[in-house]
């Protein structure tokens, strides 16, 4: 099985009202086929993503990211020692390992997911319909800063241009850059509304943004930001028609995105593309803040 560093995202999925409803808008919008037994989207027979129906109605429609830890329990105990809260205390899902919620000091809530005998989590990533980004929105920049450092030790690049802030994580030990990144932390600005509260938000890999928008409201759901140009790639922020918001890429034509099975190699460097991927990654936050159409 191959294995995911701790702190790296393993697993997203959805928890949404309308299980089938959501088959179709996946399965339309990403080209998602789904797994008869377990019910996992697959892109080309490999896993990207759970579809899950949500059973208590205060919860959230939203989507979740989910990072790897070898020790739930463990990881749990050092979330609540550097400032963070439990939503949702491990538990296991037989063969499939455990799983649990958290929060970081701002509020904003991901998973984690200790891998078991039958599940290794994403197989895909950045090829059309994989995951390939994840994203944590604060207001508590320097708590939330600190948190993610105590528990998973990133290693962090920071991009300060202007007044925007952004600081881009790589996994612990690994030279920080286009080719490890993962994911990244943008501040919360009054450019939001007030009530915006801190989250994550996904990204998914696709092969053409404005299509991926266009369909998107053919099937009910919403364009939350505009499609935008950043050296690597079109952005657009989306809400599906349940009131999950998730973001989609397209790379550019030259640099199409590549399948990227989780083995012990990285995704290739970008740099030439025209910009650092930190640059990029900045560049979207700052647009999201400019034109917050849409917070569902």
């Amino acid at each position: 099985m191959a294995a995911f560093a701790e702190g790296t995202p393993c697993w997203v999925d959805a928890q949404l009202p309308d299980l089938e409803a959501g088959k179709r808008f996946y399965g339309e919008l990403f080209g998602w086929t789904f797994d008869a037994v377990t019910g996992e989207a697959r892109v080309g027979g490999r896993r990207a993503a759970g579809l899950v129906p949500k059973r208590d109605g205060r919860m959230p429609t939203t989507w979740t990211v989910y990072l790897a830890t070898p020790d739930a329990g463990a990881l749990a105990a050092r979330i609540r020692a550097a400032g963070g809260q439990m939503v949702m205390e491990p538990y296991p899902v037989g063969p499939y390992g455990v799983v649990a919620l958290a929060a970081d000091p701002g509020g904003a809530v991901f998973g984690l997911r200790q891998g078991g005998d039958l599940d290794d989590g994403l197989q895909t990533e950045m090829e059309p319909g994989s995951f390939c980004w994840m994203e944590v929105y604060t207001r508590e920049k320097d708590a939330v800063d600190t948190f993610y450092a105590a528990v998973f030790g990133y290693v962090a690049q920071d991009l300060t241009e202007g007044s925007l802030d952004y600081r881009v994580w790589s996994p612990p030990g690994s030279r920080p850059g286009d080719d490890t990144a993962f994911g990244g932390r943008a501040v919360i600005t009054e450019a939001f509304p007030a009530e915006m509260p801190g989250h994550v938000l996904v990204y998914f890999a696709v092969a053409d943004c404005d299509a991926a928008c266009e369909a998107t409201v053919r099937m009910g759901g919403r364009i939350t930001n505009a499609p935008f140009d950043t050296p690597h790639g079109r952005i657009a922020v989306l809400t599906d028609n349940q009131g999950a918001r998730f973001a989609v890429l397209a790379e550019p034509e030259e640099e199409p995105a590549k399948a990227r099975a989780k083995e012990p190699t990285k995704e290739g460097d970008k740099a030439g593309g025209g910009g650092s991927r930190a640059e990029d990654d900045a560049e979207t936050a700052e647009k999201s803040a400019e034109k917050p159409d849409d917070m569902t």
